[in-house]
């Protein structure tokens, strides 16, 4: 997905081909919407689009767990993030607030920073004792840096992002983005950006006050090896020193290789690639097949 903020090192650092002279943000790896879809490229499924899978294949694949789960879409997105610049300071809806109009999906979402530059940072949440009054006033005055907390980011960094919290990531990182489904975005401020016509982005400040969780100050990042646990998935970070079997009987599994290498299913992984075990399979064997192999391991949450 080409973005203004973004740059080239999905081909740099994860040797992932990209079109030329394109700045590219987003790669959308596990992806069920209207303007993208994955799909299986070889074995019994092969051409099925993960909205297939979900609607047709929902017990063999994703298992029992979720055969009641209400969403009509895969209920999940995975993503890299490539910030050359600043992203928009931006919030996404809340459910109370999203289930109040049809154009408006929540998103939590979760950020694992795969790399990031010498002083990155990144904005999440407000400083201690800021009220909405306070924001409105510093968007007219264009001071809004003040206020916002700001958090020093290094490689192997989490940060967990509910919707609700104001936030932007900041430049010089690549980051791997597990989160719900939904592309609704409300930016507050886009650092006075323009294009190469000179025109701005728009922004939602009416939707974003709406939405911003303002009881949500100074947040810390997880630990090295993190769990975060959610209503909507659940994602824990793996160090794979030695093989290990994953089992995968009742619910399928989301990995993503973030250092190192992985062989699963006679299938070699590198950092930056994401692959799904269906539920139903099994034992599934994980085999470093690189020193510092780590993993990322994503299930849905119960319905």
């Amino acid at each position: 997905m080409e973005r203004p903020w973004g740059g080239r090192r999905l081909e740099e650092d994860l040797h992932i081909p990209l079109p030329d002279s394109l700045k590219i943000g987003e790669l959308w790896a596990l992806v069920d919407r209207p303007e993208a879809q994955s799909i299986v490229s070889h074995g019994p499924f092969a051409g099925k689009t993960l909205h297939e899978l979900w609607s047709e294949e929902r017990l063999g694949i994703f298992g029992r767990k979720h055969l009641q789960h209400p969403s009509l879409v895969f209920p999940l997105l995975c993503k890299i993030l490539d910030a050359r610049e600043m992203l928009s300071l931006q919030v996404h809806p809340r459910n109370k607030r999203a289930s109040e109009r049809s154009d408006r999906e929540p998103k939590t979402e979760f950020w694992y920073f795969l790399k990031a530059d010498p002083e990155a940072f990144c904005y999440a949440g407000l400083k201690k004792g800021v009220t909405r009054e306070a924001l409105e006033n510093a968007v007219k005055n264009s001071s809004l840096e003040d206020l916002l907390h700001r958090i020093a980011v290094k490689q192997d960094d989490a940060l967990f992002i509910p919707s609700g919290r104001l936030h932007a990531l900041g430049q010089g990182t690549l980051v791997v983005e597990i989160q719900q489904n939904s592309d609704t975005t409300y930016r507050v401020f886009d650092w006075s950006r323009r294009d190469s016509e000179g025109r701005t982005r728009t922004l939602h400040l009416e939707e974003a006050l709406e939405s911003i969780d303002f009881e949500d100050q100074e947040p810390s990042l997880h630990d090295t090896n993190f769990m975060i646990t959610s209503d909507y998935f659940n994602s824990k970070k793996w160090d794979l020193t030695e093989a290990m079997t994953l089992e995968t009987s009742d619910e399928f599994a989301i990995i993503t290789c973030l250092s190192g290498q992985v062989e699963c299913c006679k299938e070699i992984f590198s950092p930056g690639n994401f692959f799904l075990l269906p539920a139903g399979r099994g034992q599934a064997p994980l085999i470093p097949k690189a020193d510092g192999t780590t993993l990322l391991c994503t299930h849905l949450a119960s319905s």
